[in-house]
């Protein structure tokens, strides 16, 4: 027996050597450096090892013939090499390749400002919008205090780096909506139309941004919508100012929200004084209402509908004139629908897109002469985005929009109008070198039937990372925009105005704080320029230009004060530009070249209270003096504004809350408004542009019913 295991050993070693295949090697990154704890193992077994420290592994097997044989590391991309096991020795050394991970990757952050609990670089929360204490609840009074705005209080909209207000263009779940801003009066600012509540975060660029996004010179304000609410719920909203009810309803895989507002100011002016001359108040209701459908997995479809009547009564004086001046009467109707869907089909692609139609109604008693003007937009949108690697990706779309405005003089029958359907189509890729440099390029194209025109803007950006996580971005971009609708029923043929970006910024978010700088500069041309006055334009041409520049700080710390947030913000703004009726380059009113914000929010747990203090500031606004040489030749005292808040929570479900802003009274001037003629001693008669009140006082109580009696109405930012 002994003999005959002896002789089995014998026949059979030469095979077993013949199965022991020996595979070493050594593992590196791209720099040639050594990658040690990398799993090396033979696809489909349990057969393998990991690398040593200085990057190398062996082990043997008794398998044969052709297999994979697997390098896998957390952050590498897992590579495969083809093998023959036939007992002989196989030597692999391979170098692994980063896979991006784009939760850590660098971000483009050039011109842009995050407003969202979903992003890893958050510059305002959706909360902020609504606890700021200059917004007073408004979505731009909280934009006014990021770096790159100016805070234009006697028109209230949103003005971005020297741009103008009608060159910022605002969409709701990426489609544009018109006359976001509610009608009002010269000289008398404005709010947004739309709850804060509605919205669980923002993109607000102050230049160089998305192909995506077009027909706005200076920046694009994003809003995107709630997709589910948390849980069922009734607000009750009841302030100085009016009221409101609101009734959320969530099953499964849907839910529904309405809405309805009223406002007067009536009781408020009675109770403080105003510097303006009402006849009567300003005036509104309003009532929303927005449905969400999931489909599938991974599939949203919202539809939404806003409808809003508004109005007021003011008496606005003529310089140098005794008397209240002419009674100015405005009426208005404002409606917007909205149908959006996404639906991320695969690991590949995913689709975004809808439908919206915005119709407002304005009719205006301009001391006698009776005007009504009209606009239409609808916008048809469709997006698809092709991942075709964790490293490149590629954004397509096509949208159309079909604006028609119409003016009419009522007592005199007359009236004029445009329609202009016009076709966009754009695409951008983002590439991702490694998790540390992105590179971004898009085209947008356009076509106006109006002007049979058409034109293409280039887009382009990159970021790089560095290894203390701060990151520099570098942003180019193109934009174009059509000239107002109350330009272009006067002059139909009048194309794109064009403004040129160029942006260096430096940004980082560490530890709960957050730092940002930002250099631009902006070339206009084309520039729309008239002569005469709103009612009486003649000559309108594109013969303007201009240019801006200048840079911005903005500071945020949530970590250093215990319980305290605060942000600090600064910009420098040079702009001169020829344009409008000005015959020269001038410094435009709207663009103030230091402006500078601190707001401060402060929570004191034992009080169940947050207290909070904004304070803006700005050296002035230009004007032109009639009364001496020059355009632009003079310049207001420097805008100043503090504004505390407090809000309590004496129930998880009761929130009342109270602010005050100007608290300290300034007399804060925005320019001045001067006679048409000299008088007998020569001199134009003149009137400042002032503020609606020394203060504006908010105080609301707002009131959750929800099964479990701890929701409230910040539950969904």
């Amino acid at each position: 027996m002994k003999t005959l295991t002896t002789l089995t050993i014998i026949i059979l070693f030469p095979f077993c050597l013949l199965g022991q295949t020996i595979l070493k090697g050594k593992v590196t990154d791209k720099n040639n450096e050594a990658l040690p704890g990398v799993n090396i193992f033979i696809e489909g077994t349990y057969e393998g090892t990991s690398s040593s420290k200085n990057g190398e592994f062996q082990f043997e097997t008794e398998l044969t013939g052709s297999h994979q044989l697997a390098f896998q590391s957390v952050g590498f991309k897992k590579e495969l090499h083809t093998i023959t096991l036939e007992g002989n020795e196989i030597v692999i050394n391979t170098s692994l390749k980063e896979a991006i991970d784009q939760m850590k990757a660098v971000t483009i952050t050039a011109g842009g400002m995050e407003a969202s609990d979903v992003k890893k670089a958050v510059v305002l929360k959706p909360i902020d919008i609504v606890t700021t204490p200059s917004a007073i609840g408004d979505i731009v009074g909280a934009f006014q205090t990021l770096p790159g705005t100016s805070n234009v209080g006697n028109d209230g909209r949103l003005f971005v780096r020297g741009g103008d207000a009608s060159e910022t263009a605002i969409f709701i779940d990426g489609l544009k909506v018109n006359n976001a801003f509610g009608t009002t009066a010269n000289n008398v600012p404005s709010r947004t139309r739309f709850s804060p509540n509605m919205f669980k975060g923002s993109f607000f660029s102050t230049g160089g941004y998305s192909a995506e996004y077009g027909q706005a010179l200076s920046s694009a304000l994003v809003l995107n919508s709630i997709d589910m609410p948390v849980r069922s719920q009734a607000d009750i909203s009841l302030m100085s100012l009016g009221g409101g009810l609101s009734q959320t309803l969530v099953g499964k895989r849907n839910s529904i929200s309405a809405n309805a507002n009223f406002f007067d100011l009536g009781p408020y002016q009675n109770l403080i004084n105003q510097n303006f001359d009402w006849e009567r108040a300003p005036h509104s209701w309003d009532a929303s209402i927005l449905g969400r459908q999931q489909w599938g997995n991974s599939g949203m479809l919202k539809a939404f509908f806003q409808t809003e009547s508004s109005g007021m009564e003011i008496w606005q004086a003529e310089p140098g004139e005794l008397g209240r001046g002419d009674l100015i009467k405005i009426n208005n109707n404002y409606n917007v629908g909205q149908l959006s869907f996404k639906q991320i089909k695969n690991e590949e692609w995913s689709f975004t897109g809808g439908l919206s139609y915005t119709l407002n109604t304005d009719q205006f008693d301009l001391g006698g002469l009776k005007v009504e003007q009209k606009t239409q937009l609808f916008h048809a949108k469709g997006v698809a985005i092709r991942d075709f690697s964790d490293a490149f990706s590629t954004k397509i779309g096509v949208e159309t929009f079909w604006n028609k405005y119409d003016e009419a003089l009522l007592d005199e029958n007359q009236s004029r109008g445009f329609e202009d359907p016009q076709a966009n189509a754009f695409v951008e890729s983002d590439y991702y070198i490694s998790n540390d440099l992105i590179l971004r390029g898009g085209l947008r194209a356009g076509y106006s039937n109006l002007i049979n025109e058409q034109w293409i803007d280039p887009r382009a950006s990159l970021s790089y990372k560095f290894q203390h996580e701060g990151q520099i971005s570098l942003a180019y971009g193109k934009f174009s925009q059509l000239a107002e609708s109350k330009y272009r029923v006067v002059n139909n043929s009048i194309g794109n105005t064009e403004a040129t970006h160029y942006i260096l910024n430096y940004f980082i978010h560490k530890n709960s704080r957050t730092f940002r700088a930002e250099a631009f500069h902006k070339d206009y041309d084309n520039l729309l320029t008239f002569d005469g006055a709103d009612m009486n334009l003649s000559n309108i041409s594109l013969n303007g230009f201009g240019k801006a520049s200048g840079f911005d700080v903005f500071y945020r710390d949530r970590k250093s004060i215990k319980n305290t947030d605060f942000w600090i913000s600064y910009s420098f703004v040079d702009s001169k530009r020829k344009f409008a009726h000005y015959e020269s380059e001038v410094q435009p009113s709207f663009a103030p070249k230091h402006n500078a914000s601190l707001v401060v929010k402060h929570f004191v747990s034992s009080l169940n209270s947050q207290f909070g203090g904004s304070f803006s500031v700005n050296d002035g606004f230009a004007y032109t003096n009639p009364n001496f040489e020059g355009e632009q030749n003079q310049r207001t005292k420097s805008f100043q504004s503090l504004s505390l808040s407090w809000s309590y929570l004496p129930k998880p479900n009761l929130i009342i809350h109270f602010a005050c802003n100007n608290v300290l009274g300034r007399e804060n001037q925005f320019g001045f408004d001067y006679a048409n003629q000299a008088n007998e001693q020569g001199i134009f008669a003149s009137s400042p542009v002032g503020q609606a009140a020394p203060r504006f006082l908010f105080l609301g109580v707002f009131l959750t019913l929800s099964t479990d009696k701890n929701a409230n109405q910040l539950n969904n930012l």
